[in-house]
């Protein structure tokens, strides 16, 4: 006798065949039988005619690391059939830390993550922190190897020359620690603090540490160089290292730019094994931080404040801010932890500096301490489909949502509707993709991508994530007026063989039947 059957559906199986139509049985964790299996018992069972049962979805890029630390059910993600969260992007997060550092990365993060000082547990390494998730979130959960994390490891804060010789084998033998963990590969955000300096050099021999596994170097490429130089430094690493590259949240800001992006890289896969994730818009979204001079950063991030009153400071912040390629218009505040903050949510940046009365570098500036540190922006021209359809048709592509939550904040669509976007507006509206390839580049290629065994397909013996949703009425809800509206038309969601989600309500499991797990990557050729 099976534990749960779903009956009557269309199976999209993950590996980007033809849709057929078949029912599921699932034995404890495991999918026990594809086929049709009327007449065959089992405890449960979910009538799935008119729909279509695919893998759980796979998000390769978000900032999930705390909220699922202090959050088991992250409804957001799961109304959009995400079942597992590959953690730790653009090279920082909450471990590795050591006791004498932690407060400085979760100070830093407090603007991309949920975790207050209060939530520090005592975890120092990789192993450490996911050991914290296993079991206790419904959804699975993956990692990386943050890089800026590794490097103030070796080198403390604001170390601008390359690391010597002792050091970087302490980078080394850190990264390796992470893989013998399970993590998917080395993860990198050259514009943020502690990767900014550095090199390429520094990077290939850091990459030699994941070599071994087969990991992925997964990079948020150099964007203050230019998106195109950006991409070459990034493929040359791959190249010079012998490992796989994975741009982050890859888009163009042009029809030319696109296209000449997707050139450099049909041209550089003759040579590195390449692929990029890809969120169904065109805005983005990043700490206000993220605009500051590097030298800020140079005592940590808990050394930041005492820098913002120097003159030269604010006059190279103010030289920054004229040179944006986006205008303050097109900045909006998404999240402060100011005290005026929630009143401040929603106000573009232009706004916000007029309302202050006050030349722009000492408004935001201002604001900056206010928060200390922790304003989220979102960023850029509203979306333009004709920018993003071309990767998300491409074969590298997969899906990220690249999403970054807060309770009540005026946040990026992101969060809560880049899957229901993929499977509705972009595949039944405008035909971007057929759903088989959409369901692929969203679980089974991103599970193979990033050595995920047993996960994203539907076959015998594979793990039971699966979702069920309708086709004729899945879609994104969230807007960036209303960003935090959950997605509709997926209404069952599987993890491990657990129902977590059911009718399109989540159930309300406690911490003691909580289904996911932590993942360990192993990485083998596609």
């Amino acid at each position: 006798m099976f534990d749960l059957i779903l009956s009557g559906g269309t199976v999209i199986d993950g590996s980007g065949s033809p849709r057929a139509m078949a029912d599921v049985a699932v034995s404890a964790d495991r999918i026990a039988a594809v086929g049709k299996l009327a007449g065959a018992a089992a405890h449960q069972a979910i009538d799935c005619t008119g729909r279509v049962v695919a893998p759980g979805f796979i998000d390769v890029h978000n900032h999930s690391d705390g909220w699922m630390l202090v959050n088991k059910h992250q409804t957001w993600k799961t109304s959009q059939g995400f079942t597992t969260e590959v953690l730790m992007a653009d090279g920082i997060s909450y471990a590795p830390v050591t006791s004498d550092n932690w407060r400085q990365w979760l100070y830093y993060l407090c603007s991309l993550n949920g975790l207050t000082l209060s939530s520090y547990s005592g975890w120092q390494s990789l192993d450490d922190y996911m050991t914290l998730l296993d079991r206790r979130n419904v959804q699975n959960a993956a990692t990386h190897v943050p890089y800026a994390n590794v490097r103030a490891l070796a080198c403390g804060f604001g170390q601008t020359v390359p690391p010597d010789d002792f050091q970087m084998r302490q980078i080394r033998n850190e990264i390796t620690r992470g893989m013998e963990a399970g993590a998917v590969g080395l993860s990198t955000g050259l514009d943020y603090i502690e990767q900014h300096h550095a090199t390429i050099d520094e990077l290939v021999n850091a990459c030699t540490a994941i070599a071994p596994f087969g990991g992925l170097y997964v990079t948020h490429v150099r964007y203050k160089l230019g998106l195109l130089p950006a991409l070459h430094e990034a493929i040359e690493i791959g190249r010079r290292a012998g490992v796989k590259v994975h741009i982050s949240h890859l888009k163009g800001s042009t029809e030319q730019e696109v296209q000449e992006v997707l050139a450099l890289l049909d041209k550089a896969r003759r040579d590195v094994d390449l692929s990029f994730d890809v969120y169904p818009y065109q805005r983005g979204s990043t700490m206000l931080n993220f605009l500051l001079p590097y030298e800020v950063w140079a005592d940590g991030p808990l050394g930041v404040l005492r820098h913002l009153d120097r003159p030269e400071i604010r006059a190279r912040f103010r030289a920054g801010l004229d040179a944006l390629a986006v205008p303050l218009e097109q900045i909006t505040i998404a999240w402060c932890n100011a005290a005026a903050g929630d009143a401040l949510e929603g106000m573009n940046l232009a706004d916000f500096v007029s309302d202050y009365g006050r030349p722009v570098e000492e408004a935001l500036i201002d604001l900056l301490i206010d928060s200390n540190l922790a304003t989220l922006m979102v960023v850029g021209p509203y979306d333009k489909d004709y920018l993003v359809e071309p990767l998300i048709q491409h074969d590298l592509a997969i899906l990220g949502s690249d999403g970054i939550y807060f309770p009540g904040g005026h946040i990026h669509p992101r969060a809560f509707g880049s899957a229901g976007r993929w499977l509705g507006p972009l595949v039944r509206d405008r035909k971007v993709q057929s759903l088989e390839q959409a369901v692929h580049k969203a679980s089974g290629k991103s599970a193979a991508r990033f050595g995920l065994t047993d996960r994203g397909v539907i076959r015998q013996g594979a793990f039971a994530d699966l979702i069920v949703f309708d086709p004729a009425s899945v879609s994104d809800r969230a807007t960036y007026y209303q960003p935090q509206q959950e997605s509709i038309g997926v209404e069952t969601v599987i993890v491990n063989g657990q129902p977590i989600v059911a009718e399109g309500h989540p159930l309300d499991l406690s911490v003691g039947q909580l289904p996911g797990r932590r993942l360990r990557a192993c990485h083998a050729r596609e």
